[in-house]
């Protein structure tokens, strides 16, 4: 499963941006991958791009093509992120995974209905109601779309 990528990916890119780092990798799997792209969609990255143990060139980001997946290079490969900043602080100040390795998260449309509109759950899962600039990244039966909260 997923979820120890998920959390270690969501611990990894707030102490980058804490760093203040501009670039920065992660393991290359289908849910980091996943995050990552939905993380870009919503702003709060950058670029997203494969590659390998060498980060791409950034005078050349835009025409960058990476080398294709083989079985022979997919354990190597890597997916390179840069973070955003805006006004000398980063965009993505905090980011936590819900759901952990020891205890997966699960929510029924009511609840989700409650967090998105910024109320707390008063089921048997506790999660906080989302505030303005908000996110939440979660997967659902008709498909996977991430699985963290940043603001």
């Amino acid at each position: 499963m997923g979820l120890p990528h998920i959390a270690n990916l969501c611990s990894h890119l707030q102490n980058a941006s804490k760093a203040r780092l501009g670039l920065t990798s992660a393991p290359h799997t289908k849910y980091n991958l996943a995050l990552l792209l939905s993380m870009q969609k919503a702003g709060f990255l950058s670029f997203v791009t494969r590659g390998g143990a060498q980060p791409p060139d950034p005078t050349t980001l835009s025409t960058y093509e990476p080398e294709p997946l083989t079985s022979a290079n997919v354990a190597r490969q890597r997916l390179w992120v840069g973070l955003k900043y805006s006004d000398n602080a980063p965009v993505l100040r905090k980011m936590q995974a819900i759901s952990t390795p020891k205890r997966a998260v699960t929510m029924k449309l009511p609840d989700l209905e409650r967090v998105a509109r910024g109320w707390d759950t008063n089921g048997r899962v506790n999660v906080r109601g989302l505030n303005m600039g908000e996110c939440m990244f979660l997967s659902t039966s008709k498909g996977r779309h991430g699985g963290a909260r940043g603001r």
